[in-house]
């Protein structure tokens, strides 16, 4: 784990998050929808998470440029560690200040951000090193290259554990959501076909569980490495969903040797020889290459502490995705030990329904279609999760407190899981605002699918 290798992959990593970190933010800025859940005066919390609380609009903007601003430090080399610092604690506060935000790439986002802040990934080819020539180093160690491999490895692996379930066995929800790219242009008529949703459904179980052990052995791994190319090509063709594909593709580098980059790179400056001269230029590092640059490993005691704290966070992403096992019913229909388990792409929803609000002492009943409080994604996302549902209707109980109201709160909620017709989806003779949510158990409320 702490021997010597070669730190150019970790170097173009660095590049490429920062440049993923930069546009990941300005996608946020630019989508209206998405700032108006962040500034929404009700907030759909996480558990654990519950004392973030949201900015106002104006204030947000600030926040986003100035995020914007450190991912382009990140991806230069610039003030490196205390702009990953900062870019982690702005990113996972941006995460976790609406629950119905919540996407895997996310998620992982926010673990790769906090484990660049141990890696250094400054110490070559950076304005950093040109500030301070003494902390060049041309390798690093071994556990830098695989922690990251190990995580895209989980990924890859776990997602495809989650799709050995009956729905995408039966080209579900793809089926479903192809039919609605049909408008799309050129691809539209192509893609809607159900032999394509058939394809995508069994290729992408065969590539997610497979994928890894081929990346192991030398002889597979070019030929596997394609396909995760055409797979990550054709989900942006079709889904469009952000910074996925191209996070994912660079991840998948950490497999293959730590060298590549510059070997490619040495390549390129054969055939491009001004071009490479000037990103040369540009970074300087290797106009420091004199001094010995070598990687030293730490002492045995920090050793040990490293490999202990190694070993909690492997356990953990190990661990944390088989939680829903041990929760009674299907985890695509209660959402029960859904988030962080990497269950991508594997549920859609139809909703429809209110929340009863029942005065206790004059006994009027009124409706609740979530309009006046929550936005439309709000609303939409509340309506397919039983965790959220419950939380909406504690804030309208409490609302009801501070107005000297003592009322009751019944869900008449229908939803429909892969295509199948909508139905009661939650036990309208309970009280919700009598209920509490358990967090890591079943809501015997959750009507079963």
């Amino acid at each position: 784990m702490f021997r010597s290798v070669d730190i150019s992959v970790l170097v173009l990593f660095r590049i490429v998050f920062g440049i993923l970190g930069f546009a990941d933010v300005l996608g946020t800025i630019l989508h209206k929808e998405t700032r108006d859940n962040l500034t929404n005066k009700f907030q759909f919390k996480y558990y654990g998470f519950e004392w973030i609380q949201p900015m106002p609009e104006w204030l947000i903007l600030i926040f986003m440029t100035v995020m914007c601003c450190l991912g382009i430090l990140i991806a230069l080399g610039l003030h490196y560690r205390v702009a990953t610092v900062l870019f982690a604690l702005g990113f996972t506060y941006f995460n976790f200040t609406e629950a119905t935000q919540y996407l895997n790439h996310g998620y992982l986002f926010c673990w790769l951000s906090w484990v660049m802040c141990f890696m250094p990934a400054h110490r070559c080819a950076s304005f950093d090193v040109q500030r301070k020539p003494e902390i060049y180093s041309n390798t690093t160690a071994q556990w830098h290259i695989w922690l990251f491999a190990l995580l895209m490895g989980i990924v890859y692996f776990y997602g495809g554990l989650a799709k050995i379930n009956p729905d995408w066995l039966r080209a579900q929800p793809l089926l479903t959501w192809l039919e609605y790219k049909r408008k799309l242009s050129i691809i539209g008529s192509v893609i809607s076909q159900d032999w394509v949703a058939w394809a995508m459904s069994y290729g992408g179980l065969a590539l997610d569980l497979f994928a890894v052990p081929l990346l192991l052995f030398r002889r597979t791994r070019p030929v596997i490495f394609v396909f995760i190319l055409l797979f990550h090509f054709i989900n942006t063709l079709v889904f469009q969903i952000g910074i996925f594909p191209l996070l994912s593709i660079t991840l998948t580098l950490f497999f293959f040797p730590p060298d590549l980059p510059r070997r490619l790179f040495a390549r390129f400056c054969e055939v491009f020889p001004k071009t490479g001269s000037r990103i040369k230029a540009f970074f300087a590092s290797s106009d420091v290459s004199k001094t010995s640059g070598e990687y030293v490993a730490p002492s045995s005691a920090k050793q040990k502490i490293t490999i202990g704290i190694l070993a909690l966070v492997v356990a953990f992403h190990l661990l944390m995705p088989f939680r829903h096992h041990l929760i009674p019913g299907n985890v695509a229909w209660t959402e029960e030990g859904h988030r962080y388990s990497w269950r991508m792409m594997l549920r859609g929803k139809t909703s429809s329904g209110y929340l009863l609000i029942k005065d206790v002492e004059t006994g009027k009943e009124t409706k609740d279609y979530g309009s006046k409080y929550l936005t439309r994604r709000q609303r939409r996302k509340m309506r397919t999760n039983p965790e959220l549902i419950l939380q909406y209707a504690h804030f309208l109980r409490d609302k009801a407190r501070e107005e000297g109201r003592k009322i009751e709160i019944y869900a008449h909620i229908k939803a429909g899981l892969n295509g199948r017709k909508k139905q009661p989806y939650i036990d309208s003779t309970v009280d919700l605002a009598k209920e509490e949510y358990p967090f890591f158990g079943h809501a015997e409320w959750i009507l079963p699918m």
